[in-house]
């Protein structure tokens, strides 16, 4: 491992003036797929780019921005790859929320990570920003209909054991499917749901198995799965957000393939082209699997060969490594 270590040291180092070694990195994506023990030597072995702040191994900021200029395309997704997960989540996080983005990614921070990976991020993010993630949220979001639901997502520490309530989760599919009727009765359906109290409360507390079970018993009682009912409802960044936040916490892998296939459209802009660098690598060591056969699925084509087509070069071989093409 030392050895390994050392080559992708000078591999990021540019060491002997001769750039960046973008073949190394790709090789290191592909070996060290799902091997995070590597990535923490890797990051205590170059005290050049990182450096010991709290529990977390922090990115160097004057280093940054050499990388900057080093990598064009292939740099972000090597050092969000190289990077801590928490310094990562927090600061893409914190990227959102400054530039005034939609929420997706604070939503899939919020909704997709573990609990105690949730905690890890808000504890880099304090330590990074010199905020709390929920303090910033609740300022940034302040005059959006979905703001308590965002800060309620982010300061979840949700149960992840197996034990589910049925008689509460068919409750909480009631409670939902009225909560959609009345706001569709009322017009605005969108902003009326986003900002019901109830809603809220279910989507921000109840453990993710739960909340599949609810969605279940939705989808026995009114014939309609609950995102569809959704989508019907008027408001759109409301209505989006409320998408979002439902297929993040029950059907990730759905989620994240129709992100990706979103990036990899003709004609998607520079926010949905970053997509496909971030969902690659902050999904690679995770549930990677699930979301090509989602991929699959939902629209007829291998993710791997979707990828192939449109990326170039290092930057191409380093998503087909992240997304585990050829497995």
């Amino acid at each position: 491992m030392a050895d390994e270590v050392q080559q992708l040291t000078r591999a990021f180092s540019g060491l002997g003036g001769l750039g960046v070694d973008e073949p190394t990195m790709v090789s290191a994506l592909a070996r060290w797929r799902k091997q995070p023990e590597k990535r923490s030597g890797f990051r205590k072995g170059f005290p050049g780019f990182f450096k010991s702040h709290g529990e977390i191994d922090r990115c160097e900021d004057e280093y940054m921005l050499h990388l900057a200029a080093e990598f064009a395309r292939f740099k972000n997704l090597m050092v969000l790859w190289a990077m801590h997960p928490w310094e990562r989540d927090a600061r893409l996080a914190h990227h959102v929320l400054h530039q005034q983005h939609p929420p997706a990614i604070v939503v899939e921070v919020a909704c997709t990570r573990s609990a105690d990976e949730l905690l890890g991020t808000r504890r880099a993010y304090q330590a990074l920003f010199h905020h709390s993630l929920e303090e910033d949220v609740a300022y940034r979001a302040r005059d959006k209909p979905y703001c308590s639901l965002l800060v309620g997502l982010v300061s979840a520490y949700r149960y992840e054991g197996p034990r589910v309530n049925e008689e509460v989760a068919k409750a909480e599919a009631k409670a939902l499917g009225a909560a959609v009727k009345s706001a569709a009765a009322a017009g605005g359906g969108g902003k009326k749901l986003v900002e019901n109290e109830e809603v809220v409360r279910i989507l921000t507390t109840r453990s993710k198995p739960h909340l599949v079970e609810t969605f279940k018993y939705y989808k026995e009682m009114h014939g309609r799965h609950v995102e569809e009912d959704l989508s019907q409802s008027s408001g759109e960044e409301e209505t989006t957000t409320l998408l979002e936040t439902v297929l993040c916490l029950a059907a990730p892998a759905k989620y994240f393939s129709q992100v990706m296939e979103g990036a990899l459209r003709d004609g998607a802009d520079h926010h949905g082209k970053e997509a496909l660098t971030r969902v690659a690598v902050t999904r690679s060591d995770h549930d990677m699997d699930d979301i090509r056969a989602a991929y699959h699925q939902q629209f007829g084509a291998k993710l791997e060969d979707a990828i192939a087509a449109k990326a170039h070069g290092h930057y191409r071989d380093a998503l087909l490594s992240l997304v585990g093409a050829g497995k």
